[in-house]
């Protein structure tokens, strides 16, 4: 059940950046650092995404934020509450 809404959570995201006119692809299996990967004009996100109670734990938040990536590279963290509409945003790293 968790794993389908993490997914329903990653596909939401997926729609709002393309509808901002990113160009977007999801991790395989979402195993990995990041779930999704948004490329933009003149940037880059790169996005984990959490649902429901589910939470970016400390030792997840100092890996993303000891990443060494270039400028235009925004490392963000995308929370999609219970009954929600719109998912709470805290950028990790970037602008």
């Amino acid at each position: 059940m968790s794993k389908r809404k993490g997914t329903r959570a990653e596909l939401r995201c997926i729609r709002i950046l393309e509808a901002a006119g990113y160009i977007c692809t999801k991790a395989g299996g979402s195993l990995g650092m990041f779930d999704v990967v948004a490329l933009g004009p003149v940037d880059v996100k790169a996005i984990q995404v959490k649902a429901g109670t589910a939470r970016l734990s400390p030792l997840e938040r100092e890996q993303i934020c000891d990443l060494t990536l270039p400028p235009n590279v925004s490392c963000e963290y995308w929370k999609f509450a219970d009954y929600c509409r719109q998912p709470l945003i805290e950028v990790l790293r970037g602008h």
